[in-house]
C-alpha cells in the first residue's frame, strides 16, 4: 500500500516575522488613575503561572503575564512582584504521577519512522526537575503571582490543595491547610487580577472529551463568586480576564482531520478492508485527501470518518499517523479527537463561564478582558508594531510548544490586553509593554 499523512511537525521553515518601520511607543506619562498598584497580586492557573512549553521553568516565569504587567505598574507606585522561581537554567517540571516529572521542550532535530529528519519539539532532558517541584519555597514567600498550572477554578478556595497539587504545595504557606485564595487574601491586595476556569474545560477537551469532565456551571459561578468577593472585601480593584475557547488553540488545530492521502490502488484496498471487517459502518476511501478513521462506539460498527468540522489533538502520536497505519487500517482512538459533539459541549461551557465572569466583573466595577476575542483575533493573525503573529504551531510566533501556553510575544501581547482595560475602566495611562523585546519560538 501507498499511501502518506499530511506533515504537521517536522521540517518547520524560519518564522517570518516582519519588521515594519520603527515601532511606535509614544504614550502619555503613566498616571495611576484611580488605582492603587501597591501591592498587586495574580490569581490563576498555568498561563499566569508562565508555564510554557510543556512546563514551568524559569525563563517562562520571567515572561509571565502578571510579572511584564507588574514591570508597567512600577511606573504608578507599583511594588515589588514575587514568584515561586524555579532555579535558573532549569528545565521545568510537568507532572506525571507523584514523584516522575517531565521536562520543558525545546525545537530540536527529530528523525521519524520514515527516516526523514527535521525540526520538532523535543524534550529538553530526559526527565524533567523533580527536586525543584517537590521542595517547598515558601519561605520566601508570599508570592504575589499565586498561578497554579493544573488549577480550576473550583480549586481556588480549597484548604490543603496543596497536598494534591505539586506546584501549590512548593509555594503554599502551609501545603495542608493554605488554600490558593486564602494565600492570595492573607497579602491584603490592593490591586488585583483573575484569570482563571480555562482548566475547568481544558482537561476535557485535551483528552477528547474522555479523561475529565467539564466543571458545572452552579459549581464554577461559585467558585467565582467566593473568589472575586474575598478579593474585593477590603475595597481593593482589579481586572478579570475571561478563557478562550480552546478548540482554536494549535493544540486542536494543527493536525489536519483529512490528513490521509492515498493513491487509487491503496484507496480500493482499504475500501475492500472495511467491507470485510465493518460492513455496517459504510466508510469507503477515494484516490487523493481523505479525512481520517476514527472509533467511534455510536457509529456503526464502532468506525466512522472524521467530519470537517472535528478536530485531532496534537498528541495524536505523528509516527502511527505516518508508519503504523492509524487513521486507515486502526481506527484512532477517541482520546485523540474532539468530535462535533464535545466540541458542541466546550463551547457551550466556556460560553456559560464566560458569561459569568463578565457579569461579576460588572457587578463588582472591575475592569473586565475579553482574552477570548484576544485568542481568536490570534488565530486569524496580527501585526503588532511591525511584528507578525498568528495562532499556527511553531512559526506563528504566539503558542509555545505544548500549542497551549503563549511564548513570552504572546504574554506581552496579553499583558497589553491587561493594561488596556485597566486604562480603560480606571482611567489610568500605564504604558504597554514593548512587545518587539520577546521572542516567539526559538529555533536551534
Amino acid at each position: 500500500m501507498k499511501y502518506s499523512v499530511y506533515k504537521t511537525i517536522i521540517a518547520v521553515v524560519a518564522t517570518g516575522i516582519i519588521f515594519g518601520c520603527k515601532p511606535n511607543l509614544k504614550a502619555p506619562d503613566p498616571e495611576k488613575g484611580s488605582i492603587d498598584a501597591t501591592k498587586y497580586v495574580a490569581i490563576g492557573n498555568s498561563i499566569t503561572s508562565g508555564y510554557a512549553d510543556g512546563a514551568l521553568y524559569y525563563e517562562g516565569q520571567q515572561v509571565s503575564f502578571p510579572n511584564l504587567l507588574a514591570e508597567q505598574l512600577k511606573e504608578i507606585g507599583g511594588g515589588e512582584f514575587k514568584q515561586p522561581l524555579f532555579p535558573v537554567g532549569s528545565v521545568g517540571a510537568a507532572p506525571v504521577g507523584t514523584v516522575a516529572v517531565n521536562a520543558k521542550l525545546i525545537l530540536g532535530y527529530k528523525t521519524d519512522c520514515n527516516g526523514l529528519t527535521g525540526l520538532s519539539p523535543i524534550p529538553a532532558a530526559a526527565s524533567g526537575d523533580a527536586a525543584s517541584l517537590f521542595t517547598s519555597v515558601s519561605a520566601q514567600g508570599p508570592f504575589n503571582n499565586m498561578g497554579v498550572p493544573g488549577a480550576k477554578a473550583i480549586h481556588v478556595s480549597i484548604p490543603g490543595y496543596g497536598i494534591f497539587n505539586p506546584f501549590f504545595g512548593r509555594m503554599a504557606s502551609n501545603k495542608s491547610t493554605a488554600s490558593i485564595l486564602s494565600d492570595a487574601v492573607a497579602q491584603n491586595a490592593t490591586f488585583f487580577s483573575l484569570f482563571i476556569g480555562n482548566n475547568d474545560v481544558l482537561g476535557y477537551a485535551t483528552s477528547g472529551g474522555v479523561g475529565d469532565v467539564i466543571t458545572p456551571q452552579a459549581n464554577f459561578d461559585a467558585s467565582i463568586d467566593a473568589v472575586v468577593n474575598a478579593m474585593t472585601a477590603n475595597g481593593a480593584k482589579g481586572v478579570i480576564g475571561n478563557i478562550p475557547d480552546v478548540t482554536s488553540i494549535p493544540f486542536c488545530t494543527t493536525i489536519p482531520y483529512n490528513g490521509l492521502i492515498l493513491d487509487a490502488a491503496t484507496a480500493a484496498q482499504l475500501t475492500g478492508y472495511y467491507a470485510l471487517s465493518f460492513p455496517s459502518s459504510g466508510v469507503t476511501f477515494n484516490e487523493g485527501v481523505n479525512p481520517f478513521v476514527i472509533q467511534d462506539a455510536d457509529a456503526p460498527g464502532g468506525v466512522r470518518k472524521m467530519k470537517s468540522n472535528e478536530l485531532l489533538l496534537l498528541t495524536t502520536p505523528q509516527d502511527s499517523l505516518k508508519c503504523a497505519k492509524w487513521g486507515s487500517l486502526k481506527a484512532i482512538a477517541s482520546q485523540y479527537v474532539l468530535t462535533e459533539t464535545e466540541i458542541a459541549n466546550i463551547q457551550s461551557a466556556t460560553a456559560g463561564f464566560n458569561a459569568k465572569l463578565r457579569s461579576v466583573a460588572d457587578a463588582k466595577d472591575l475592569a473586565f478582558v475579553d482574552v477570548n476575542a484576544f485568542m481568536a483575533q490570534t488565530k486569524k493573525g496580527m501585526t503588532y508594531n511591525g511584528v507578525t503573529l498568528s495562532a499556527t504551531f511553531v512559526s506563528g510566533g504566539a503558542f509555545s510548544l505544548d500549542g497551549v501556553h503563549l511564548t513570552p510575544r504572546g504574554n506581552a501581547l496579553l499583558a497589553n490586553e491587561f493594561i488596556k482595560a485597566i486604562n480603560s475602566k480606571y482611567g489610568s495611562t500605564i504604558r504597554q509593554v514593548d512587545v518587539t523585546k520577546y521572542n516567539g519560538v526559538v529555533f536551534p
